[in-house]
């Protein structure tokens, strides 16, 4: 573990309109939360012409941190973001806060609009984001509970409704129903009117029941295909079954959709079986897939709506202030989390 004085916070400050310098957490080199990240007092972003700053306050840790933190699997490196160190500095990409500024193109958005959404290093007081990947923050969130939303709840949404085509009645299974994904994709999939089987361990069934799951499977205690049930779609969200094995699952006709595994490969880090699937898939009955999350201002209001519905409600296990990202990062990577995990960066008076 990294000592106190790696994380420990620069010298207070008064922060004034006329300051352009915020604290943020920051990295030179790839590896683990502990031994890479510094809370730092750095140059506030500049923003450009589609893009607007934002001032934070609070921010999501989502799987893709760890990834762009480690620059694990090796390929994150050669897609453009550092092949011996990161590209970018400051981590963090989901966000809630209000708009600062904005660039001269933008249009969607004034100064002082509270937003929730996707932008670029939002572990720090200040951020930017493109103006296509904001939204109006729903009115019945607070900040924190906004920040849960924006990645996780995308990749829900999407792997469901475009890739997974959930229609009312079908028997859906959701592999790591506890996790930030699953939380947000076994409440969406009850919002399409689906019958909703989640998967968790034993500490976390309750919660999973407590989100609207129609059934939870103890992974620990029994399998997902023991008591012949079978499944019209399958959203793997952290599993490792084989395809066989989430074959048999499956009704003739389902869907399988996977969005996640990791295996620790520092090559392909598991999406080597998502590649099989794909390359299985004209094969079958079946349709195996996976998907990259498109991250636009649409989906984003859809699920703006849906949680001002009452229908979707962000699990938020617990909340960090900046200075002990690492340590948020870590509980993530760990796999305790129930729910999402929160940087809360302040400013929010």
């Amino acid at each position: 573990m990294a000592s106190e004085q790696r994380i420990r916070p620069t010298e207070a400050r008064h922060v004034t309109p006329e300051l352009t310098t915020m604290q943020a957490i920051v990295q030179d080199e790839y590896g683990e939360a502990d031994d890479v990240l510094r809370l730092e007092e750095i140059d506030r972003p500049q923003i450009g012409d589609d893009e607007v700053l934002l001032r934070v306050h609070a921010a999501g840790v989502d799987r893709g941190v760890w990834h762009l933190m480690t620059g694990l699997a090796y390929p994150i490196r050669l897609a453009g973001y550092g092949l011996r160190a990161p590209k970018t500095r400051v981590r963090g990409r989901e966000v809630a806060g209000r708009v600062e500024a904005v660039g001269k193109d933008v249009t969607t958005l004034a100064p002082g609009d509270e937003v929730f959404g996707i932008g670029e290093g939002t572990f720090a007081e200040y951020a930017c984001a493109s103006a296509d990947k904001l939204a109006p923050k729903p009115e019945n969130l607070t900040f924190e509970q906004a920040a849960a939303v924006p990645v996780s709840a995308l990749a829900a949404l999407q792997g469901l409704r475009d890739h997974g085509q959930v229609q009312p009645g079908q028997n859906v299974l959701v592999i790591g129903a506890s996790g930030g994904v699953g939380t947000f994709a076994v409440q969406i999939a009850k919002a399409f009117e689906a019958k909703v089987t989640g998967v968790s361990s034993t500490t976390k069934v309750d919660m999973v029941r407590s989100i609207g799951a129609d059934h939870v499977i103890d992974y620990t205690l029994h399998d997902i295909a023991d008591d012949g049930q079978r499944y019209d779609v399958i959203l793997d969200l952290g599993g490792h079954r084989s395809l066989t094995h989430l074959r048999r699952a499956l009704t003739p006709r389902g869907t399988l959709v996977i969005v996640g595994s990791e295996t620790g490969g520092r090559w392909l880090g598991g999406i080597d079986r998502q590649l099989r699937a794909v390359l299985l898939s004209p094969f079958v009955g079946q349709d195996l897939g996976t998907f990259v999350v498109s991250e636009n201002r649409d989906d984003l209001i859809v699920i703006k709506e849906l949680i001002e519905a009452g229908k979707v409600t962000p699990v938020v296990d617990r909340t960090y202030p900046l200075s002990e990202t690492p340590a948020a990062i870590r509980h993530m990577q760990e796999g305790r989390a129930r729910g999402k995990l929160i940087i809360d960066v302040g400013g929010s008076s």
